[in-house]
């Protein structure tokens, strides 16, 4: 028969089925902290606009019947959302500070009443006790209003299947899904939650608009061969794939909800003078902490024109630095798996100077970097992403240099290794001349 409801419920409502089941072929349930606290954070700006409902997951359901014919209903997919609901109910119901006497009258018959799981693994025994812990400490800051909104306004879609060929096979179709999903439309989502109340619904809908005409595969490339690498790069970290657990470092600061601390001081004058002043724009700095909402879409927007003025429209340049990018568009190597890591990180290096610096020294800027990336092309035969990765981490960051810098000259100035004798390829020919050309390369 296949699908035999699809609604959305509440989570009271889910979890008062007391029928509920987590199956046996279910993994351990293994949620970091972070993802607790993550969902529990989430609400409070939710709760405080009085908005009427928050799709919070997908719970996909086999109706099955256990031995003694009674009907149970099966977690396909869903479980580890499942068992976190639950521990913020438990940790509710032992909630000492609710002052609403019909809220703790409503959770009093919610206790009686809601799924009740038991636990085989480890695993998941010594997870649920760290979270609950985590929950019990998040949830002492917050009111009434907070637990009603949790209860009777943060809702699932909930398909339930009676048939578990097809529940798999549904559960499979949703995380090929989830799979698709990049991890840029995860932080679409998230900042699409951290708009201002300032933000009127036509200028949400226009910066949504803006942002869903992107092609898909242009700001996956924006974010895993430049965003992601150059914030990463520039504080001295390993900067390999970027996947969903990066998604953080994308993550920043809510203007109208962060305290004051000195550091955000200079970003609330500077959002307060952008909206009394009539066509001036945010002066984004890559490595700059990101402010949340509509300041995350515009910064997209701003570097994506940016990476085409400079990598692509080449804005600026002289007959020498003409001269460089002639060659590494053109020499016949460039196709490889290594070197296109090189030329990503002369793309990520050049971007993060011109971010900083504009047009200033530019042409000489562009000579040190093609020296500092391409050596690794010169010296490395079998040039893979985690031998680009370390060359910046634990040999030269470029990037350290260029964010330490005051003024343009000190990347001007900047003294690289002569190449001595690198690896022979005809493939890199025309690299190798060019550094011939610029004396950084020697010839026993």
């Amino acid at each position: 028969m296949g699908i035999v409801k699809n609604e959305m419920i509440s989570i009271k409502e889910y979890l008062k089925l007391s029928n509920l089941d987590i199956p046996e072929f279910q993994r351990p349930y293994k949620w970091p902290a972070k993802n607790v606290i993550q969902l529990i954070d989430d609400i409070n700006p939710l709760k405080d606009k009085k908005q009427d409902s928050y799709l919070i997951g997908t719970i996909v359901i086999f109706k099955d019947k256990n031995n003694k014919g009674n009907e149970v209903l099966q977690i396909v997919d869903g479980q580890q959302r499942t068992i976190t609901f639950l521990l913020i109910l438990k940790a509710i119901i032992n909630h000492n500070k609710i002052k609403d006497s019909e809220l703790r009258k409503e959770i009093d018959d919610l206790h009686a009443k809601y799924f009740k799981p038991s636990f085989s693994s480890d695993i998941s025994k010594k997870n649920i006790h760290n979270n609950y812990l985590t929950i019990v400490r998040r949830l002492d800051s917050v009111d009434d209003e907070y637990i009603k909104f949790f209860l009777n306004h943060c809702k699932v879609t909930f398909f339930v299947i009676d048939d578990i060929s097809e529940a798999f096979q549904f559960f499979d179709s949703q995380n090929a899904r989830g799979k698709d999903l990049e991890p840029h439309d995860l932080l679409k989502a998230f900042h699409l939650r951290e708009f201002s109340n300032k933000t009127t619904e036509i200028e949400k809908t226009a910066i949504v608009e803006e942002w869903e005409k992107m092609d898909t595969d242009q700001l996956s490339k924006l974010f895993a061969d430049f965003l992601f690498r150059v914030r990463s790069w520039s504080k001295g970290d390993s900067s390999k794939y970027f996947t969903k657990k990066d998604t953080d470092l994308f993550k920043g600061i809510n203007l109208q909800r962060i305290e004051e601390y000195p550091y955000t001081m200079l970003f609330k004058y500077l959002d307060n003078y952008l909206n009394e002043s009539d066509g001036k724009e945010f002066p984004f700095q890559l490595d700059q902490v990101i402010i949340n909402g509509e300041y995350f879409f515009k910064m997209i927007s701003y570097y994506i024109q940016l990476y085409e003025d400079v990598i692509f429209k080449k804005v600026g340049f002289n007959d020498r630095t003409s001269e460089i990018f002639d060659v590494i568009d053109n020499y016949e190597g460039k196709n490889r798996t290594g070197d296109k890591y090189v030329r990503m990180l002369f793309n990520c290096a050049l971007l993060f100077y011109y971010d900083k610096f504009g047009p200033k020294s530019l042409n000489i800027a562009v000579e040190k970097i093609f020296i500092w990336a391409y050596t690794i092309r010169l010296t490395y035969q079998n040039l893979q992403l985690v031998s680009v990765d370390n060359y910046v981490v634990k040999e030269m960051n470029m990037f350290k240099l260029i964010k330490e810098a005051t003024y343009s000259h000190e990347i001007d100035i900047l003294e690289l290794p002569i190449v001595e004798e690198g690896f022979e390829s005809d493939k890199t020919q025309k690299v190798r001349d060019l550094f011939i050309k610029m004396n950084y390369y020697v010839s026993n």
